[in-house]
């Protein structure tokens, strides 16, 4: 007869059944983080996290228990996995792209979106906003990601985005009159019915936001970037009925009447906003509507406007003017209060440096701290998602993003990230 183990050994037992019933950790030890709430880093932190959240934060670098995962963070800074409010992931623009619909099939843009997403994670955006796309393809992109077939950001998507006809979302502007008939949009109204009948279908597709073209725009056939091209009683159909459905709103304005009738109307957020006045300002601030500056692709239209042939005619122009003009739209913003939100319009430039939204900001003026926390906190609060993301603290997705160097001293290091993790997985390190 085997003898009975003895008490201890029993104990020793029951603890390594219990330690094996415990989910798995990872202990992510920080030479500095920034949490995305508090005015100031802090120093030697460890994130604890268990499955896809943050479990705790602790003081110093806690030692590593059986079965624990460390990853050494410990000459990096550590901030909340950023946030990029308007991006376009099936598409980056060049000479070739203003015809390209001709070409592309609905699989080609979904799997261009794809690689774009992939480019966006690495990054470090753990989550985009994506603000127009083609065939709706970046509803299957965010079924794809959400199910683990390819890497990509968290997607909130508005599907395709709502004009008018001859307006900024009209794909047949420029177009002969034969490809114009055939070439109808639904996503082209005229009127409140057909404003609500659009949001509907949007909702009805499993969208998360709506975009609208409250103004022209630069990269549209069209001879205006900023005139008013939605009408008060098309913006409030708009807005009453995807509220009532439970979705916010998005504007592209660059005009000033357009931001006006926008903000008005009680839409969620201006998108561009560069011909913002003092009483567009006013409003924004009495109405809590936030402003998407998109200085990215400002600075980007305007230097491609530089080269001969680039753009088409009727395009360079605008770009020249209003790329110009939108770092003292946003300084304006900024100095007078306006809730600020990050977003880059990528798509528009190259996918996979959305970060330099973090340096224009802060050449136009804002501090750093302050350009995070816009990428961050700002950015989750104007999704609605503030309690999952936007901030590294207990029961929140465990997204997190490192760079070399302190960007707080030198906001150029958010080019150079060395780690990315999303919902508690590393993409990056």
């Amino acid at each position: 007869m085997l003898p009975l183990p003895r008490r201890g050994a029993l104990f020793a037992a029951a603890l390594a059944c219990s330690a094996a019933l415990l989910p798995a950790r990872t202990l992510v030890h920080c030479g500095s983080l920034i949490d995305g709430l508090s005015a100031t880093p802090r120093s030697r932190v460890t994130v604890v996290i268990e499955g896809e959240r943050i479990a705790a934060l602790a003081d110093g670098f806690t030692p590593a228990a059986n079965g624990d995962t460390v990853v050494d963070l410990t000459h990096a800074t550590v901030m909340p996995g950023w946030i990029d409010c308007h991006v376009h992931l099936d598409s980056q623009i060049n000479p070739q792209a203003f015809t390209e619909g001709f070409y592309l099939n609905p699989g080609d843009y979904a799997l261009r979106a794809a690689h774009y997403a992939r480019l966006t994670l690495l990054a470090g955006f753990t989550t985009v906003r994506n603000l127009g796309d083609n065939h709706n393809s970046t509803l299957a992109l965010k079924k794809a990601i959400a199910r683990g077939w390819v890497d990509g950001p968290r997607i909130f998507t508005a599907g395709a985005p709502i004009g008018t006809t001859g307006g900024h979302a009209d794909p047949t502007d420029g177009f002969n009159d034969e490809v114009m008939e055939k070439l109808v949009s639904p996503n082209v109204i005229d009127g409140p019915d057909a404003a609500r009948r659009a949001v509907r279908q949007h909702y009805k597709d499993g969208v998360d936001v709506i975009k609208i073209m409250a103004s022209g725009g630069v990269l549209s056939m069209e001879k205006s970037g900023d005139n008013p091209q939605m009408q008060d009683d098309e913006l409030r159909a708009v807005v009453t009925t995807a509220h009532e459905y439970g979705l916010k709103v998005a504007v592209h304005a660059h005009g000033t009447e357009a931001i006006r009738r926008a903000v008005l109307a009680g839409v969620d957020s201006i998108e561009h906003g560069t011909y913002l006045d003092d009483t567009d300002i006013g409003l924004m601030k009495e109405r809590g509507t936030w402003y998407v500056p998109t200085l990215t692709a400002g600075h980007w239209v305007h230097d491609k406007a530089q080269t001969p042939g680039f753009f088409p005619d009727i395009i360079r122009p605008k770009a020249l003017v209003i790329g110009a003009q939108m770092d003292a739209a946003f300084r304006h913003a900024y100095e007078s209060g306006v809730k600020i939100a990050f977003g880059t319009d990528m798509g528009v430039g190259p996918h996979g440096e959305n970060a330099r939204e973090f340096i224009y900001m802060v050449g136009a003026g804002l501090p750093p701290m302050k350009a995070i926390q816009a990428g961050t906190i700002s950015a989750a609060r104007l999704l609605g998602a503030e309690k999952d993301l936007g901030s590294v603290e207990p029961g929140k997705f465990a997204d997190l993003v490192a760079v070399n160097g302190d960007p707080l001293a030198d906001i150029n290091a958010v080019m150079h990230v060395a780690f990315v993790m999303k919902g508690g997985i590393i993409y990056k390190q």
